[in-house]
């Protein structure tokens, strides 16, 4: 379902890629974006700013967190 809606449209599609830095450069999604995130609650908690001002206004677009 995924990957038919990517190929369809991908601007309407955000690929955020939550690994470390250096693990988003050894090989990432194409067209992908990194935020670097702990998968625990306290971190999504604490960057939940960060996080909002990364993903901007744009709410039309399905926002896939891997």
């Amino acid at each position: 379902e995924l990957w038919k809606r990517f190929k369809k449209k991908k601007d309407s599609l955000l690929l955020v890629d939550t690994r470390q830095e250096w693990e988003y450069r050894t090989g990432h999604i194409k067209s992908a974006v990194n935020f670097p995130m702990e998968p625990t609650w306290l971190a999504r908690w604490r960057k939940k700013g960060e996080l909002a001002k990364f993903l901007g206004k744009d709410t039309d677009r399905t926002i896939i967190f891997y």
